[in-house]
């Protein structure tokens, strides 16, 4: 293909289309590997999912100002993560320089580089060296003095993807987090990702195939002109636990991530800014005109959405525990969708609940749930999605058991948004879910239902045993990469080489005198020797504690555990 001297609309939207499956080709590389152990899945799906949003936006554009607006909005709104916030002000500055010409030459798409880096250090209010942030910098100040010296438009991309490139392999010199753990920054890396794409279509240079992750040391070090893969061929770092990090000096001692929409006058945002800044880390605002996208790290929930209250109206509220954050997504866009008709049975309350595993699903089902909405950790599903499950639902009142921390408060928007009568059930797991569904009466008003099963659910004792993908510390002892974790509602309670050893453990903390049942949910992992050592091991400890065995097929956790 020919070699491009300017950027066009169309060159545009091909580059943001582009960027979106890049994006979605290297997540798993991406997401492969955290600084705490569990599996996490949250800068490469995050980022990705951002860019599906902007990608929605541009149908029926057909010039640069449109074109522009499109990728301004749509990555607004569209921003999941402390990740995909920033990249939303990385592609809004980028759109803000460019909206108002018919093309972009060299010089245009530096200065517009420029007011990315301006525009995202601009959304964070205490921006941490060594992240997305620094290599967007350095990519700008390259591509500006490329174009200083009157250099075309592909030589000035060419300087800002060497100058990233660079400073990728640098972060770990910036951030003492991220040489003690050997990866680089996956937000940075991510990044990129944008300029390898913008070469493609400017250039036809080829964007580069996502390669398997080697924990080989000083992986990093080697890593300096490769692309994307070549820079993480060591291993890659949550960029927004990284900023996290930096700051407070461990995993987890800010242990929420709470994200939200305000819509509020523009001038009331900085002393919004100012009560943030007391009470988390993390924290990124960006927007404008009366709408906000606002993201902190914090352990305040409460005062982070009042906050908002001061000053207008907060909306989509999301709230994560990143203790218990893991990536489920591949499980999820990968799953076929229910072949099923909606149930047509009428009855006063119906349940809908949230669950991913075909094992898990069939329980629900068997337990009386009428609808199912496919998600979990890091996938979580939209107020839509479990609003149209509502509306499905064959009656006027609906229980919903989110089964997920991070699900509750989008579950709780749902009953402002439809004539039905809708209560949640706050379950932060599936044996909750199971557990509360013991006390469904189909029957009965939503509202008495909800208490019933509320109460039902408190009374469970809830575990997961899953793989550490990498070395850390713990409250339970050192953690080494290919270690079984257990984990109860306080944190990781036990690390064991073996995954029965880890479920026994973790049964050990769990199961106490006045315990009856121990409910176990096999995943995928899970296998018959180690089951078999669980069942064995009650017998021994705990002889008056019955074992109920389920195949559930949830990804990641082999093992779900419930104690009543």
């Amino acid at each position: 293909m020919p070699t491009l001297d300017r950027l066009r609309a169309d060159d545009l939207r091909a580059v943001v289309t582009g960027y979106r499956d890049a994006l979605r080709a290297h997540q798993d590389v991406v997401n492969r590997l955290n600084v705490y152990p569990v599996p996490d899945g949250d800068t490469g799906t995050n980022m990705a999912l951002t860019l599906e949003s902007v990608v929605a936006e541009l149908d029926g554009c057909v010039d640069m100002p449109s074109t522009c607006k499109a990728i301004s909005h749509g990555s607004l709104m569209g921003a999941r993560g402390n990740s995909g916030v920033i990249l939303s002000q990385i592609l809004r500055g980028l759109s803000d320089g460019l909206k108002g010409l018919e093309a972009a030459d060299g010089q245009a798409l530096a200065d517009a580089l420029k007011g990315a880096s301006e525009a995202a250090y601009g959304a964070v209010m205490r921006p941490v060296e060594g992240t997305i942030l620094t290599v967007v910098r350095e990519a700008a100040d390259a591509a500006s003095a490329a174009a200083a010296e009157g250099k075309q438009l592909v030589d000035v991309l060419d300087a800002a993807h060497i100058a990233a490139t660079d400073a990728l392999a640098n972060t770990p010199e910036l951030l003492p987090v991220l040489k003690e753990a050997g990866v680089v920054d996956a937000g940075a890396a991510g990044f990129l990702l944008l300029l390898d794409v913008l070469l493609n279509v400017t250039a036809g240079r080829p964007v580069p195939e996502p390669e398997a992750i080697s924990l080989g040391a000083g992986a990093v070090g080697g890593a300096v002109r490769g692309g994307v893969s070549g820079a993480v061929s060591g291993a890659t770092a949550d960029q927004n636990a990284v900023a996290e990090l930096a700051h407070e000096g461990g995993v987890g001692d800010l242990r929420y991530e709470v994200m939200y929409f305000l819509e509020a006058p523009d001038e009331t945002v900085p002393a919004f800014k100012d009560v943030w800044a007391g009470i988390g880390d993390s924290i990124v605002v960006v927007g404008g005109d009366g709408l906000w996208n606002c993201h902190i790290h914090t352990d305040d929930i409460g005062s982070s959405i009042e906050a908002a209250l001061d000053c207008g109206r907060p909306r989509n509220i999301r709230v994560t525990d990143l203790m218990e954050q893991v990536e489920e997504e591949r499980w999820v866009r990968e799953a076929p969708p229910e072949q099923e008709q909606p149930p047509d049975t009428p009855v006063p309350t119906a349940v809908v609940a949230v669950a991913t595993g075909d094992g898990v699903r069939r329980i629900f089902r068997s337990l009386g749930v009428q609808n199912i909405v496919a998600g979990g950790q890091s996938m979580n599903p939209s107020t839509a999605q479990i609003l149209e499950a509502v509306e499905m639902s064959p009656a006027d009142e609906v229980v919903v058991l989110p089964n997920n921390k991070n699900i509750i408060a989008v579950a709780e928007q749902v009953d402002g948004l439809t004539t039905k009568t809708v209560k949640v059930v706050p379950t932060k797991g599936i044996a909750e879910g199971f557990a509360a569904l013991m006390e469904y009466d189909p029957q009965a008003d939503a509202a008495s239902n909800a208490d019933r099963m509320t109460q039902c659910a408190a009374h469970v004792e809830s575990g997961e045993v899953t793989q550490a993908v990498r070395g850390s510390a713990s409250p339970a002892g050192p953690v080494s990469a290919g270690d079984y974790i257990g984990l109860s509602r306080r944190g990781i309670e036990v690390v064991a080489p073996t995954l029965a050893g880890a479920a026994t453990g973790l049964l050990d903390v769990l199961v106490g005198d006045d315990h009856e049942i121990v409910t176990v949910i096999e995943g995928e992992g899970a296998s018959a020797a180690a089951t078999r050592r669980i069942t064995e091991w009650l017998a021994e400890h705990h002889p008056g504690v019955a074992a109920e065995i389920h195949h559930g097929g949830q990804p990641l956790y082999p093992y779900l555990l419930s104690v009543e």
